[in-house]
């Protein structure tokens, strides 16, 4: 799923449910930043020992806390990023099949998923909670597909049912596929790994899309083919119709961040602007227009307008735009009010949820070496 799903469906559900402004902004914001979370070493100046952090080459630092990084940069193309980052928090594995590959294999509300959730759903948490909603979505939205680069993921003849909106990669693939006809699957394969649902292009984060593919199925790799058919507007009706349950049982747990004022009851409006035809931009103005139409933000309210640097710029003082892009930042001054920024608190729950992923992963029979290289 992308933006208008990860932060605008889900800020508007939450408020809908009856969360206060304050706490919908703060779930769906750390739903959203699991995308944008791309740095992984944090040297800073100092030595604050009451803050949680690691020992990196003897010198404090904030480490392992990336939840995605750059696919197409070479350095982060190793196992530790795709298990830590990509399996983790994007293709959260089934544990289904009798192979290690397989059982990496993305399943929709994968054991492994439900079980963080109901632990996140424990504490009064709400950057955990939102945190862990981000792959819990995208379980439903890339169920078929691996975080480690697989032949799982090696696909072809990728076909569309529904008309694609203003999609650059689609665009260039009917170029190719005009050009190359027969040879597209090929040329596919050769310039896109099998990584993710890198070779499906876009296709599994449209929400309105319905589209098919053909793969392997066997345990062996053995060229024993079945189609799978795909209805994104199914997927994400149902990724939503329990992403909201989820919502209401966190609430009814912790009711200090309820609304007692709101009483919202036109549901089936979020659930036609979230299926809505069009490109990103479009998608998200849709959301935009909606939430405020229905009272549940105003116009003018900043959760409108998703800031993904928002919390850097909390947390430290020398934040700057370009020395923050980077995979590793050197020498950052903690703000003030560090200990109580949400990129603070983000970073702890990165830490926590790992932990899980790994020891519920194993529990589900499916033992993923978790030893983190530094890139």
């Amino acid at each position: 799923m992308k933006k208008d799903a990860h932060y605008y469906a889900v800020l508007a559900y939450a408020r809908a449910v009856g969360f206060q402004k304050e706490a919908a902004q703060i779930i769906a914001h750390s739903s959203q930043f699991v995308d944008d979370s791309k740095i992984n070493h944090i040297v800073y100046r100092g030595n604050i020992n009451h803050i949680e952090h690691d020992i990196i080459d003897n010198k404090s630092a904030f480490f392992n806390m990336a939840t995605c990084h750059s696919y197409f940069k070479i350095k982060t193309f190793n196992f530790s990023a795709m298990t830590n980052n990509t399996c983790a928090f994007h293709f959260v594995p089934g544990c289904d099949g009798n192979s290690f590959v397989k059982k990496l294999r993305c399943k929709e509300e994968s054991p492994v998923i439900l079980k963080i959730l109901e632990e996140a759903k424990k504490e009064n948490n709400l950057v955990k909670f939102g945190m862990v909603l981000h792959p819990y979505a995208d379980t439903f939205s890339h169920q078929g597909f691996s975080g480690l680069l697989s032949k799982v993921n090696d696909i072809r003849e990728i076909r569309t049912k529904t008309k694609i909106a203003g999609v650059f990669t689609h665009k260039i693939s009917k170029i190719l596929k005009w050009f190359y006809k027969s040879k597209f699957d090929k040329l596919l394969d050769s310039g896109m790994p099998a990584y993710g649902h890198g070779q499906a292009l876009e296709y599994p984060d449209l929400p309105y899309l319905i589209w098919s593919y053909k793969y392997d199925y066997s345990d062996q790799f053995s060229e024993a083919i079945k189609i799978s058919e795909n209805d994104n507007p199914v997927r994400f009706r149902n990724a939503f119709e329990k992403i909201k349950e989820h919502l209401e049982d966190f609430l009814g747990k912790h009711t200090e961040f309820k609304d007692d004022d709101l009483d919202f009851q036109e549901f089936e409006k979020l659930d036609n602007t979230l299926l809505k035809k069009g490109n990103d931009k479009k998608r998200i103005k849709n959301w935009r227009k909606i939430i405020a139409e229905l009272g549940l933000f105003n116009e003018s309210d900043l959760a409108l307008q998703y800031n993904e640097i928002h919390w850097l710029e909390q947390a430290f003082s020398n934040f700057e735009k370009k020395k923050f892009e980077q995979r590793k930042v050197e020498s950052a001054i903690l703000s003030d009010n560090f200990e109580k920024s949400y990129w603070y608190e983000f970073y702890q729950a990165v830490k926590w949820y790992k932990k899980l992923f790994f020891a519920f992963c194993e529990k589900e029979g499916l033992k993923i070496p978790n030893e983190y290289v530094k890139t």
